[in-house]
């Protein structure tokens, strides 16, 4: 590698750069070290989650890496929040928000330091987009490193996730079990390092990222504690520094191509929701068109091939055991539902990467179901549009068996509103619950609605009621539930307007989320209705609420400037 390929050689070469080598001398840098790569570790480990705490471990195998590949690796801190740990509370509004800290973060660095290229470690939900968002910014070499899903726990013979305790919370309010089973879950759930383990956000972001070209083959499914997962690390520093000198640049590889393998991927696994909105985002930082329609056209031609949770039996390592992504790539392949000209960050193709892989899933396991007995015809996250949602929704479908209700308007003002009257035995089979003031702008900061959704499958009600709200749903939320609904009630969207017992539509058939009053109502209601006042006037919600734009376009914070 000739330094002139080297954007850092701003800031290691010529007489007027001793001072800036001063400095570098003592972080390391020898006399010898001046022409090489600077390589950023992004790390963002913390004890904060399981998801993150063993990051450090693969940071480190990654410096590791990366120096033995010629180059000098730079470590370096990104923030994290656990949705799990602040799901249901205030904290939660902080989530999505720490998308763009990450994202912002990320940059400032990498671009403050003139990097050569940066390998990004993350581990719970943001942690992937963000860097991503980052990594498309600036488009200097770049792969992600996730950190791993977090083992299943184990109870009475059946595998635990984190929304297991979520879940027997509605079981324990609804008197189907007592409080001893209640603390068996919650002690046996999350039994060590990792992100949360069905295909839930993480998981599914993580997935998409493998499917996109931006992290190694079969990383994203791996667990955080095997030690196939820092072996992989390492790996992903030598492809890194293998990029830098032949200058694979994230645009090259986050093509629209790339964003339509990710979805089909999306669909076939039965990813989460939040995967529309990150994918926006992030096709939002690199420059190319990616709307909510793209996910329906995709939705229809995709399967759901595998059996995971939420709504399924399985878990992400039993995916890793039973082929992974690679596998679920392959299939997709065979099919002319995946683009194998697209490239990877290894300077191969998607169909060159795939090549030894097989075209079909091994009959002793069903994890991975083949594409003659899928286990729904269609993909499973579904685009719907009505007066309710103008701009759009998103409602997964997977686990449902009545794809359509209509029922009377419960309203409420925020998730603990919500949450109360469920606890409390004040939801009804056949109800549509409306959770608003939630959104990017009026949450502000989305907040996902796992407590409450949970709480309905706990309680038996998963199937009988509707739940529509502007805010986020967890990855690991299923039922009748419709979220990102815009435009949202902080900017006057027709759910600010709905009024207690009010008739709604969900009808995931047709795509449709209708409210059943008249339109000359509708406008006598709109002309009345008041924008709230902000919740926050300072800080960094004041700051996101003022900048951030739609769900339907990714809720991002640069649009337009």
């Amino acid at each position: 590698m000739t330094n002139d390929n080297l954007r850092s050689s701003v800031v290691t070469q010529g007489v007027q750069r001793s001072p800036n080598r001063a400095m570098l001398r003592a972080v390391g840098f020898g006399d010898g070290d001046f022409t090489k790569a600077i390589v950023g570790i992004a790390n963002g480990y913390s004890t904060i989650t399981p998801c993150n705490m063993g990051l450090n471990q693969l940071a480190l195998r990654a410096e590791a890496g990366a120096r033995a590949a010629g180059a000098m690796p730079q470590l370096f801190g990104t923030i994290t929040i656990s949705d799990g740990i602040s799901m249901g509370t205030e904290g939660m509004k902080y989530s999505l928000v720490s998308r763009e800290v990450i994202a912002d973060s990320i940059e400032t660095v990498c671009n403050g330091q003139s990097m050569d290229g940066v390998l990004a470690v993350g581990g719970c939900d943001k942690n992937m987009p963000g860097a991503m968002i980052a990594i498309a910014r600036m488009n200097i070499p770049a792969v992600f490193v996730y950190g791993g899903t977090i083992k299943p726990g184990h109870h009475n013979g059946r595998d635990l996730t984190v929304v297991s305790p979520f879940e027997a919370v509605g079981e324990y309010s609804a008197g189907k079990i007592d409080e001893e089973e209640l603390m068996a879950v919650e002690r046996k759930a999350c039994p060590g390092a990792g992100s949360c383990g069905g295909m839930y956000t993480a998981n599914t972001m993580s997935s998409a990222f493998e499917a996109m070209g931006m992290s190694l083959m079969y990383s994203s499914t791996m667990a955080a504690e095997d030690a196939e997962k820092a072996d992989s690390a390492e790996k992903s520093a030598f492809v890194l520094v293998e990029a830098i000198k032949n200058q694979i640049l994230p645009r090259q590889i986050l093509t629209r191509k790339a964003f339509e393998n990710a979805i089909s991927v999306i669909m076939a696994v039965g990813g989460s929701t939040n995967a529309v909105l990150h994918l926006l985002a992030i096709a939002h930082a690199v420059g190319v068109e990616l709307k909510l329609d793209d996910f329906e056209t995709i939705r229809a031609k995709v399967p759901v091939l595998c059996d995971l949770k939420p709504s399924g039996r399985y878990v992400a390592t039993d995916l890793h055991k039973a082929g992974g992504i690679p596998l679920v790539m392959k299939m997709l392949l065979e099919k002319g539902l995946l683009h194998g000209d697209a490239l990877t960050v290894t300077g191969k193709t998607i169909a060159e990467q795939l090549a030894d892989v097989p075209s079909e899933p091994a009959a002793d396991q069903d994890v991975i179901r083949p594409w003659n007995n899928p286990l729904y015809a269609q993909g499973h996250l579904a685009i719907l549009r009505g007066n309710l949602a103008t701009e759009g929704a998103v409602a997964k479908i997977s686990g449902v068996k009545t794809p359509g209700i209509t029922g009377p308007a419960r309203v409420f003002e925020s998730e603990e509103e919500c949450l109360k009257a469920i606890m409390a035995g004040k939801i009804q089979a056949g109800d549509v619950l409306i959770i608003r003031y939630e959104g990017p702008k009026g949450g502000p900061g989305m907040r996902e609605m796992l407590a409450p959704t949970s709480a309905l499958i706990g309680a038996g009600l998963g199937d009988q009621v509707g739940l529509i709200t502007d805010g986020r749903f967890s990855g690991g939320t299923y039922g009748m539930v419709v979220g990102h609904v815009a435009p949202e009630a902080a900017v006057g969207g027709t759910i600010a307007l709905v009024q207690e017992n009010d008739s709604i539509t969900i009808d995931a058939r047709t795509r449709s989320l209708h409210l059943h009053v008249p339109d000359e109502e509708l406008e006598r209601r709109r002309s009345a209705w008041q924008p709230p006042k902000p919740r926050y006037t300072a800080g960094v919600l004041a700051k996101y609420a003022k900048l951030v734009s739609s769900s339907s376009v990714g809720a991002v914070t640069d649009l337009g400037l």
